[in-house]
C-alpha cells in the first residue's frame, strides 16, 4: 500500500480520508443534537399529562448514563474484535431505526426506555468511529484533524435549523430526515474512505514502555483538564440567557441564540488555522494551554461585567477559546493514549468528560447563584479553567 511522506519516517494520511472522517464525525453530531435539543422537547410537549419537565429530566439522566456505559463498552468491543467498521455500520442502522420508531411512542415511560436503547445504539456507532481516527491519523496531522472536527457542533446546530424549517416537514417526518442525514454523512467514509495503512499507530511504542507512570499522569491530566473545561462550557450553555437577562432585561432568546451562532461560526476557521499551526510547529499542546488560559480570562471579564457590551465581550472571548480547545483536545487525546489495543475503551472513558458535567453543573449553580449571584459562579469557573491550563502547561513542558 502506497504512503505519502512529509519527511523521513513521517507517513501522512490522505486528505480524502480526513475530509470524509470529518463529515462522518459531523454526522455523529447530527444524530443527536437536533433530536435532543429540539425534536425531543417538542414530542414530549405534545404528550398529554402535564409532566413534560419530569419526562425530559428522566430522559436526559437515563440517556446520559446509557450513553456513557455504551461508549466505553462498544469502544472496548471494537478493540477486542480489532475492527471498527462493522460496529459503525450496525450502530448507524440501529440508531436510525430506533430514532424513526419514536414516532409510534405515546407515553413517557416508553419514550424514556426507547431513548435509552437509542443512546446505546448511537454509541455503538460513535465509539468505534472515534477510535478509528486514532488508528489512521498520525501525530503530525492530529492538529489538522482537530480543526476539521470543529465542523461537528456547527453542522449539528445547522441540521436542527434545517429539519425544523417552516413547512419542510411534520414532526414525524423530521425524525426520518435526521436519520437520512446521518446515513448520508457517515456512509461516504465507509464506502470511499480507504485510509492508508498506519502500522506505527497500532504498536505500543517504546516511550510508553519506558515511562508508564509519566504517560499515566499525562493521560490523567488531559482527562481532568477537559472535564474542568467542559463543566464551565456546560454551565454557560445552560445559563447564559438568564445571566444576560440579569444584566439587561430586554435580552431575548433570539439574541442569545445569535451570540451562540456567531461564536460557533467564527470558532470553526479559528480551530482549523490553530490546528494546522500546531502541526507545522510540532507543538500539539500549546494551543490547548493558551485556549484554556483565554477561557479563564473570558470568565473573569464576565464575572466583573457591568453592562451588556462587556458581558457579551467576555462570553465571546470564552466561547471562541473553548470552542477551539474542545476541537483540538479531541484529536490530541489520540496522541497521548498509550495502548492502541485499548484505544476504543480509553476514548470511552474520556467521553465521560462530556456527560459528567451535566450532573455536576446544576449543583454548582444552585449552591452559588441564589446566594452569591452569577459573579461567584463565573469566578469559580475561571478557577476551574485556569486549573486546566496549569495541568496542560505541566505536561506540555514534560
Amino acid at each position: 500500500m502506497t504512503t505519502v511522506r512529509d519527511g523521513p519516517g513521517q507517513e501522512r494520511q490522505s486528505l480524502r480520508f480526513l475530509l470524509l472522517y470529518a463529515l462522518a464525525a459531523a454526522g455523529g453530531a447530527v444524530a443527536y443534537v437536533p433530536f435532543l435539543t429540539i425534536l425531543l422537547p417538542v414530542r414530549v410537549q405534545a404528550m398529554s399529562g402535564g409532566d413534560e419537565i419530569s419526562i425530559l429530566a428522566y430522559a436526559a439522566f437515563s440517556g446520559a448514563i446509557a450513553a456513557s456505559a455504551a461508549n466505553v463498552g462498544f469502544g472496548w468491543l471494537s478493540d477486542r474484535t480489532r475492527t471498527r467498521r462493522p460496529w459503525i455500520i450496525g450502530g448507524m442502522i440501529l440508531s436510525g431505526l430506533l430514532l424513526v420508531s419514536m414516532r409510534e411512542i405515546q407515553d413517557g415511560r416508553s419514550l424514556i426506555a426507547l431513548i435509552v436503547l437509542w443512546q446505546i445504539a448511537l454509541n455503538m456507532m460513535l465509539a468505534p468511529l472515534a477510535a478509528w481516527a486514532g488508528d489512521c491519523v498520525p501525530d503530525q496531522q492530529k492538529g489538522t484533524l482537530g480543526g476539521l472536527l470543529s465542523f461537528s457542533p456547527a453542522l449539528g446546530a445547522l441540521s436542527g435549523a434545517l429539519v425544523t424549517w417552516p413547512g419542510l416537514a411534520g414532526d414525524d417526518t423530521r425524525l426520518v430526515l435526521v436519520a437520512l442525514l446521518v446515513f448520508a454523512m457517515v456512509l461516504p467514509i465507509l464506502a470511499f474512505g480507504r485510509p492508508r495503512s498506519m502500522p506505527q499507530l497500532m504498536v505500543y511504542d517504546e516511550e510508553s514502555r519506558s515511562t508508564p507512570r509519566a504517560r499515566g499522569r499525562k493521560v490523567a491530566s488531559m482527562w481532568l483538564a477537559r472535564l474542568l473545561v467542559q463543566i464551565a462550557e456546560a454551565t454557560l450553555f445552560a445559563y447564559l440567557l438568564y445571566w444576560l437577562q440579569s444584566i439587561e432585561e430586554g435580552v431575548g432568546d433570539n439574541d442569545t441564540a445569535t451570540i451562540f451562532a456567531v461564536v460557533l461560526a467564527v470558532s470553526v476557521p479559528l480551530a482549523m488555522m490553530t490546528g494546522r499551526w500546531s502541526d507545522r510547529t510540532a507543538r500539539p499542546l500549546r494551543p490547548l494551554v493558551i485556549c484554556a488560559g483565554l477561557g479563564s480570562v473570558g470568565l473573569l471579564i464576565m464575572a466583573f461585567a457591568v453592562d451588556l457590551v462587556s458581558a457579551i465581550a467576555g462570553y465571546v472571548v470564552f466561547g471562541l477559546a473553548i470552542g477551539v480547545f474542545l476541537s483540538l483536545h479531541t484529536s490530541q487525546t489520540l496522541r497521548i493514549l498509550p495502548r492502541p489495543e485499548t484505544r476504543g475503551r480509553d476514548l470511552g472513558i474520556f467521553n465521560l468528560t462530556n456527560t459528567v458535567p451535566s450532573l455536576v453543573m446544576p449543583w454548582l449553580t444552585l449552591a452559588l447563584v441564589p446566594i452569591f449571584g452569577f459573579d461567584a459562579l463565573f469566578l469559580l469557573l475561571a478557577v476551574l479553567t485556569m486549573t486546566a491550563c496549569a495541568l496542560l502547561l505541566v505536561i506540555a513542558k514534560g
